[in-house]
């Protein structure tokens, strides 16, 4: 079984995610370097192990999580396919078999909320686990905020916690947002359509998706 560790220790992923995360930033777009890619593979993996899946689906879900924004090497506005496309590449000379391969690639093809397709329970975690990180600490500059609403919407956002309550089938993203900051309009104005991706995305793991803020649902 190949690793997320192994993934990660490849020197064409280092690079593809520091240089993606850069990209980025010079057009205006929120943290997606390490600290995503991170939080995204621990959160799908955890999605799936809270849900008895097995250990190798587990660990497809974190690499899918870890490499899925990588295509922004090439542009932001196919980075899904071409995330796709990159990993078909390292995971090939890793060793990892077809099946694994296939199942990666779909999950990270299907990610973006453009046309966000959740086609398996590895792609349906990385779904969530990717629309539910929205933080303060991913805002590059607080000088932004009150020109951007991304960056207002996530620099409001003190904390932010996906709860998973397997008994009940029940996946929870709980947020504590500064209203001072931005209020809830906002951010239903920028994330429905993530949030809706989610409850789809939860769907197929037999499982509703919850959004409470400031401990109310």
């Amino acid at each position: 079984m190949i690793t997320l560790e192994q993934v990660k220790n490849h020197p064409d992923v280092k690079v593809y995610i520091k240089k993606a995360n850069e990209f980025l930033g010079v057009i205006g777009y929120t943290e997606h370097g390490e600290r995503h890619g991170n939080y995204v593979a621990k959160h799908a993996r955890k999605i799936l192990e809270e849900l008895g899946y097995d250990a190798n689906t587990c660990e497809l879900a974190a690499i899918a999580g870890y490499i899925h924004d990588i295509g922004n090497v090439v542009s932001r506005h196919i980075h899904p396919e071409a995330s796709a496309y990159l990993a078909s590449q390292f995971l090939k000379e890793l060793g990892m078999p077809v099946e694994d391969r296939v199942m990666i690639m779909s999950a990270v093809g299907n990610h973006d909320e453009g046309a966000c397709d959740a086609v398996s329970p590895v792609s349906a975690a990385l779904i969530i686990a990717d629309k539910s990180d929205v933080h303060r600490s991913r805002v590059r500059s607080v000088k932004e905020i009150k020109f951007d609403i991304h960056d207002r919407v996530n620099y409001a956002v003190t904390k932010s916690e996906l709860h998973m309550d397997a008994q009940k089938k029940i996946i929870t993203l709980k947020l504590d947002i500064d209203k001072e900051i931005s209020d809830m309009v906002e951010y239903f104005e920028i994330f429905t359509a993530r949030m809706v991706a989610c409850r789809r995305a939860a769907r197929l793991l037999g499982c509703t998706f919850d959004v409470e803020v400031n401990g109310s649902t």
